[in-house]
């Protein structure tokens, strides 16, 4: 049944953009297209739309996701692409409108599958949703190719302000800590000595901590003298007949040896050493030159 008159439905073949539109649908374009829009931004002879949902980002009826009710887009989150579908049944739950569906990573895959979900939706809408999906995975592709280049640099701004106030905080709050380990170093090695008496109103937290400290203390110097008793000593192999020599010398102590008398008579000369000299012979053949010799 077509009615007439105000709530004549349209009669545009579906090939065409805006077909298959409810008169509720142009209603709300109506109000849109001639009243106030906030996702309208018009630039110079073009008029955009800055709606999340829309497919092609240009304000038209055909594209508007507002003023359809049977519409769909494709997504990018994440590096992984989405088709969206609108319900017009959940139309009174704005929160649980639009239906999700994940595509496959495959294009071949993810195209057969927005054919098979739009299958009886306007051709020129399956159509921009397609190119969409293309445009999507040409800009992963590069991206994905930028990322393996390591040659990259990113330029990062360095905020030398932001960096002086951390660096006054740390120091202050370094100030502070030192302060308040020497006061409670302090206290308790007054608690120690006995300064204060017996009696002491001490807080809960502060005298479980000193508690849990002196135990620690104690635990890990039991945990030391147990590593040092762990620890592996190479000595040198003591052979029995070492071991007999050395407990007779310690059962009889050494006595020292008695000291010789001098011998009696006149001391003897030290003798100091001379050079000597050497001792030349010279025979002679003539008995003449032997007696003047023993002559002289």
């Amino acid at each position: 049944l077509v009615t007439t008159g105000r709530y004549a439905s349209t009669d545009k073949p579906a090939d065409q953009p805006g077909a298959g539109m409810s008169i509720n649908d142009e209603l709300i374009w109506q109000s849109l297209n001639n009243a106030f829009c906030s996702f309208k931004s018009k630039v110079a002879k073009h008029t955009f739309c800055r709606h999340e949902m829309n497919v092609t980002g240009l304000c038209n009826k055909s594209a508007c996701p507002l003023a359809n009710g049977s519409y769909a887009t494709i997504r990018e989150e994440a590096g992984r692409c989405y088709l969206y579908i609108k319900t017009i049944e959940r139309a009174h739950m704005p929160a649980r409108l639009w239906a999700k569906e994940a595509l496959p990573r495959n294009y071949e895959e993810a195209l057969a599958t927005v054919s098979e979900r739009l299958e009886h939706y306007p051709k020129y809408l399956v159509h921009r949703n397609k190119q969409r999906l293309t445009r999507i995975h040409q800009y992963l592709m590069r991206m994905r190719k930028l990322a393996k280049r390591e040659t990259s640099k990113k330029v990062v701004a360095e905020h030398v302000k932001v960096d002086r106030r951390e660096a006054r905080r740390e120091e202050k709050a370094l100030v502070a800590a030192k302060l308040t380990s020497s006061i409670q170093n302090e206290l308790l090695e007054r608690l120690k000595q006995g300064t204060y008496g017996e009696i002491y109103n001490f807080h809960e937290t502060a005298y479980n901590a000193a508690l849990n400290d002196a135990q620690t203390e104690a635990e890990d110097a039991i945990e030391a003298e147990e590593a040092d008793d762990r620890l592996v000593q190479f000595v040198e192999a003591q052979l029995e007949e070492d071991a007999d020599i050395e407990d007779t010398l310690e059962a009889e102590p050494v006595k020292p040896l008695p000291k010789r008398p001098p011998p009696a008579g006149p001391p003897k000369p030290t003798l100091t050493r001379k050079k000597q000299k050497r001792r030349v012979e010279i025979e002679y053949d003539d008995d003449e030159d032997e007696e003047r010799l023993r002559e002289e």
